[in-house]
């Protein structure tokens, strides 16, 4: 129905910090609790440096770790493993986990198509070490196949295809996507990755409250649904206002669902996504 696109002036770091801010208000901590900072992106300021330095620095955060994950649609969830292993290893206690893409910048200008798909966006969560039993993340399953990675791609501007004047009128630094090779696969995958992230966790579908999936499109979600057996009035879904926003697309959907009171404390949520790469992941946490 509307997507949301970044002004002129805005980049990814921008609407990160943004995201950042109101999930550690949320949390009830400051900047100054973070330990580390992992930022989810496909689409950062720049090549170089990591869009999660930028981001540290328009939030204040001064000296802790900060890094760029990049596996696309796929990133928030590979970022929440990510960052689950630093606390578990008690490396880190308070880690700021940012998804946050601008796919308006890199969708062919004249792509109808592709540009109705995709929107700007960004989401956060702040993880630290659990306060009372059964709480937090239950299970996580990440995977990738690099044979499927021409399904979707932005080939040039890279050291493979550096960007010339020839690339660049051939459009090699926009997205390309099959469309329909990537319903059958994330189709495919996430059904049996969120049932082997329930599994994990040891639960059924019966003890399951909510799914949050990665907003691709309506008929992968009511695939899903119907191979999952759970009903879709229990998957989050913000499709219609904001599009695919790549890893920002299930910490927004999450937030909403939580400050809106659907998903209460207590509840478990699934998690699962696919993107570029080809990477996905599912993950059950309870809230």
């Amino acid at each position: 129905e509307r997507r949301h696109v970044a002004a002129d002036d805005e980049n990814t770091s921008d609407m990160a910090a943004i995201a950042a801010r109101r999930a550690i208000e949320a949390a009830g901590l400051s900047v100054a609790d973070l330990d580390l900072i992992v930022l989810a992106t496909s689409t950062g300021d720049s090549p170089l440096p990591a869009c999660a330095v930028h981001l540290q620095q328009k939030l204040g955060a001064d000296l802790i770790p900060a890094f760029d994950l990049n596996a696309s649609a796929a990133g928030f969830i590979y970022a929440l493993t990510v960052a689950d292993q630093f606390i578990a290893a008690g490396s880190y206690k308070t880690v700021l986990v940012v998804g946050a893409d601008l796919p308006s910048r890199i969708v062919p200008p004249n792509d109808r198509t592709l540009g109705a798909l995709f929107g700007d966006g960004a989401g956060a969560v702040v993880l630290a070490p659990a306060t009372e039993d059964g709480v937090g993340i239950l299970s996580g399953k990440i995977h990738a196949d690099g044979g499927l990675s021409e399904l979707m791609q932005l080939p040039g501007g890279g050291s493979a295809e550096p960007l010339t004047p020839a690339s660049l009128e051939q459009g090699r630094h926009y997205l390309a996507m099959d469309g329909r090779a990537l319903y059958e696969v994330t189709v495919r995958h996430l059904t049996a990755y969120s049932m082997q992230a329930l599994k994990g966790a040891r639960l059924t579908s019966a003890e399951l409250d909510w799914v949050v999936p990665q907003q691709a499109n309506m008929k992968i979600v009511t695939t899903i649904s119907e191979r999952l057996g759970f009903p879709l009035d229990r998957f989050v879904l913000n499709l219609a206002d904001h599009g695919n926003t790549l890893a920002a697309s299930i910490p927004i959907a999450l937030d909403e669902a939580i400050r809106d009171g659907r998903i209460q404390p207590g509840q478990t949520v699934l998690m699962c996504s696919l993107g570029a790469g080809i990477a996905w992941g599912a993950m059950m946490v309870r809230v």
